[in-house]
């Protein structure tokens, strides 16, 4: 599902270039939960960042599927994103104006992929039933961290990305939460790649990797 070769990125800092990711090799498979670890500054966030299209690598390959992401231009990189993936952040990226119910569709209906069956299942699954007439602001932490996974996988991506999606819930919340995004992961077949700082949350997916010195230890 995702392939990623000898991947390399460098910032400027003052007046020199600061290698984040030295050369990463990475693969996800289909239905298969991944768990991204590594101290703070490791380079986690960037390597997902490249993967989702959101900046640009200095080198290596990023293939999703049959599409080489790192050869696509701004347009392109923007198309795979409402296409093709799933993007779950720590701060929810609700839109505010929105009702539950529209902010589940948003992306499904852009990418012209809306099927109602699976959107009742998702709001099913994920509790959200009496809240969608609700707006963000009148929901919980927990509540707005399932209406995003709804959202990102009301689609049927190919790939769902999370960078610490459960850092602003409570650990109880934080585990059912996360359990409910594998499960629903499974039931559509695709990837799962999460960046996270908890090792007990690491260790409920499939697997686990770790970002140490700009390459995958």
């Amino acid at each position: 599902m995702l392939r990623v070769t000898g991947l390399t990125k460098s910032y400027r800092s003052a007046s020199e270039d600061v290698a984040v990711l030295r050369g990463v090799d990475l693969a996800v498979g289909a239905s298969e939960s991944v768990a991204l670890t590594g101290e703070s500054g490791s380079g986690k966030s960037t390597l997902l960042h490249l993967i989702a299209g959101l900046d640009a690598a200095d080198g290596g390959e990023i293939r999703l599927a049959d599409t080489v992401v790192s050869a696509l231009n701004d347009a392109g990189r923007a198309e795979l994103r409402r296409d093709r993936l799933g993007l779950v952040f720590q701060q929810f990226n609700l839109i505010p104006s929105l009702t539950v119910a529209d902010n589940l569709v948003f992306q499904s209906r852009i990418a012209g992929r809306h099927d109602e069956a699976w959107h009742d299942e998702l709001v099913e699954r994920l509790g959200l039933k009496t809240l969608l007439r609700r707006y963000p602001e009148q929901l919980s932490g927990g509540q707005q961290q399932r209406v995003a996974i709804g959202r990102a996988l009301a689609p049927k991506p190919l790939l769902l990305l999370a960078d610490e999606p459960t850092g602003n819930l409570d650990e109880d919340t934080a585990d059912e939460v996360l359990a409910l995004a594998r499960d629903l992961v499974t039931r559509t077949g695709c990837g799962f790649l999460m960046v996270t700082h908890s090792a007990r949350l690491a260790a409920t997916l499939d697997r686990q990797v770790n970002l140490h010195a700009g390459v995958i230890a």
